[in-house]
């Protein structure tokens, strides 16, 4: 199997992405998908953080799912992204905040410049390469910032379904794989202090935040979307880890390394 080097996962990504923004968006960015975001990912992910003030990069931003949260509590937002389209949408779309195009693999950004880095569902974009990214995240973390991240993981029974999936939906890069979440504690255990770990992801998640995937029309959503959503808070508290699709993690640079 060739290895994909930076420069080849960074094209698949943006030529991935670019083909992709305006579904995307038409999709992510849906009243359903918000209230999934905000309450489920969002709510869990930056608790007990207060982002007042804070200096956040949202790394692999798109348009800026997430900026409206963080503008919303308060956070100086950048966003950051390697695909020129997407960044001229969060210049649009975010005028009061910083954006810019490159890649986290390799930012060139000032060292030790944020107080928080946000990764949502990107780092397994740009396997094999994922270590490298959060390696980055981590140099321009403040000691004690906070490095913020959800991801599809490794080793949960949805995985065996989502390899296959991804081998064959031409949705999807050729790189793409799910994070071992294990994998990469033991790694960086010590640079980072393990906050939180949540795993959620059941029906809602399945069927309004990926709708796209499915191929599911918008109109349709209409109509289940608020039942699946009221669901997956019980569902969330009777699967646990092995049934479900995404780990939310929030990890804090550590002041000095033991």
């Amino acid at each position: 199997m060739r290895i994909l080097h930076n420069m080849d996962v960074e094209r698949l990504q943006q030529q991935q992405y670019d083909k992709l923004i305006d579904k995307y968006d038409a999709t992510y960015g849906d009243d359903y998908s918000q209230q999934y975001r905000c309450k489920y990912i969002y709510k869990p992910m930056f608790d007990s953080i207060s982002l007042k003030g804070m200096n956040v990069l949202e790394a692999m931003s798109g348009s800026g799912q997430v900026t409206d949260y963080l503008l919303s509590h308060g956070a100086i937002v950048t966003g950051l992204d390697i695909s020129k389209k997407s960044i001229q949408l969060f210049k649009e779309r975010w005028p009061g905040s910083t954006a810019v195009c490159c890649s986290l693999l390799n930012s060139g950004l000032p060292s030790e410049s944020f107080d928080c880095v946000v990764v949502m569902g990107g780092l397994h974009h740009v396997q094999p390469h994922s270590m490298q990214a959060i390696d980055e995240a981590y140099r321009l973390l403040k000691p004690g910032g906070y490095f913020c991240f959800a991801e599809p993981f490794a080793g949960s029974f949805l995985d065996t379904i989502r390899k296959i999936w991804y081998r064959h939906d031409p949705l999807f890069a050729k790189n793409e794989q799910a994070i071992d979440i294990e994998f990469l504690k033991n790694e960086y255990a010590d640079r980072f202090e393990i906050k939180k770990e949540k795993f959620i992801g059941n029906v809602a998640y399945i069927f309004v935040m990926n709708a796209m995937i499915l191929r599911i029309p918008a109109f349709l959503r209409r109509w289940y979307a608020p039942f699946l959503l009221r669901m997956e808070y019980f569902l969330e508290r009777i699967l646990g880890k092995r049934f479900s699709c995404f780990c939310l993690n929030q990890w804090r640079k550590k002041y000095v390394i033991k």
